[in-house]
């Protein structure tokens, strides 16, 4: 296996040319806006915590509750809405998100057709801080797509019903949860999600099998420390219907995961070991796939190369989320169009989102045909400066 990454050479001529794309490939002619516009992009933001349904549990520690920074862009008389979903691994908190946005000052950009610009200076103000970005991403992303007109999977081209299956997730738990979750999932998904890396992974997927045969997806969040010992899973899980593995052992032990992956008989992804586009080359050959989450790789612009970059190198892609509202899934789900997997159901394990927008049918997520990432704020929230 390290003959074969050795030997895998890859010219930054073929990164450009995987990721050169024009911003709005769907739309025939640019659209202007009524008028020129003389306004500024403002920018505000609201703390708001996201209430479980359950206790979570994965491979490390549980909660029950998840903090966000709900972000708006108001621009000629128009609003885009973001988000930032700070689960504590991440490392990103409320108070350092709010601290971040104050330094972000979108006077001097116009939206239209700026995306990347913007962009990349927001990325350029701190290191880290990538969940910040995404809530600044999404509410720019938003805002263009209202001034556009067009929901951003159709001005990406795609096709809004070509998408896989989302996961259902069932966290580390007792049989009896364990069952409990799995009943509330049946009929609903098609597709379960199964939280592994622990001591009781079998006692896991029996307590499931004894209520379903759905297919499942594992992800073990680094929890498996032993080569030998995480094949041999794998080989037990293929058998009693497992089809992927994600992040199987810690996230810097590449050598070994590569080893797994050449000898696993199911695709492993990448989770925590991949986080923004620059991690995504020196994957190739370590795993068979890459999942991209917004809350990591600054929002959806650099998702898109991603997930472009990925496929030109043969990777397989999935889209993954946090525990988000509706806000932050249905701007995955603008992007997912013809990936191998998904994991959208952030906000189905909330008791609290304040959005209305993409929706589960038939056991997928399938974004709105408003405009932008096709959400609308249901919630009574006062966005502001302050903090």
């Amino acid at each position: 296996m390290k003959q074969n990454r050795r030997q895998f050479i890859r010219s930054s001529a073929l990164a450009t040319m995987a990721l050169a794309t024009p911003l709005f490939p769907a739309i025939a002619s640019v659209k202007k806006l009524s008028k020129i516009s003389t306004d500024k992009m403002k920018l505000s933001w609201t703390p708001y915590d996201l209430q479980l349904n359950h206790t979570f549990t994965i491979s490390g520690f549980s909660r029950t509750t998840t903090p966000i920074i709900l972000t708006k862009i108001e621009y000629d008389g128009l609003e885009g809405y973001g988000e930032a979903s700070l689960p504590p691994y991440l490392g990103e908190t409320q108070a350092s998100v709010i601290e971040f946005l104050k330094k972000v000052d979108l006077s001097a950009f116009t939206p239209y057709g700026h995306i990347e610009e913007i962009m990349s200076y927001v990325d350029g103000i701190a290191v880290g801080n990538t969940a910040a970005k995404a809530a600044v991403d999404i509410a720019l992303h938003d805002l263009v797509g209202k001034i556009e007109g067009a929901p951003w999977y159709k001005i990406r081209g795609l096709d809004k019903y070509d998408v896989p299956d989302t996961t259902f997730t069932i966290g580390i738990d007792t049989d009896e949860v364990v069952r409990e979750k799995t009943r509330e999932a049946l009929g609903r998904f098609n597709i379960l999600k199964v939280k592994v890396g622990g001591p009781d992974d079998k006692r896991m997927i029996e307590a499931i099998r004894s209520e379903t045969d759905l297919p499942l997806a594992v992800d073990a969040n680094q929890g498996w420390k032993d080569r030998r010992q995480a094949l041999d899973m794998i080989f037990w899980m293929k058998e009693r219907g497992v089809v992927m593995v994600e992040q199987p052992m810690p996230k810097q032990d590449l050598d070994n995961i590569a080893r797994l992956t050449e000898e696993s008989p199911l695709p492993v992804f990448a989770d925590e070991s991949i986080q923004r586009l620059s991690d995504v080359e020196r994957l190739k050959g370590v795993f068979s796939g890459i999942n991209i989450k917004l809350m990591k790789c600054t929002g959806m612009l650099e998702a898109w190369k991603m997930r472009k970059l990925a496929y030109s190198l043969g990777m397989k892609v999935m889209i993954g989320c946090m525990t988000e509202t509706s806000c932050a899934i249905s701007a995955a789900s603008q992007l997912y169009s013809g990936m191998d997997f998904a994991d959208l159901d952030g906000a189905l394990l909330i008791g609290n989102d304040c959005f209305d927008g993409a929706k589960l049918e038939n056991g997928k997520i399938i974004p709105s045909d408003q405009p932008g990432i096709g959400v609308k704020l249901s919630g009574d929230l006062r966005f502001s400066r302050k903090g």
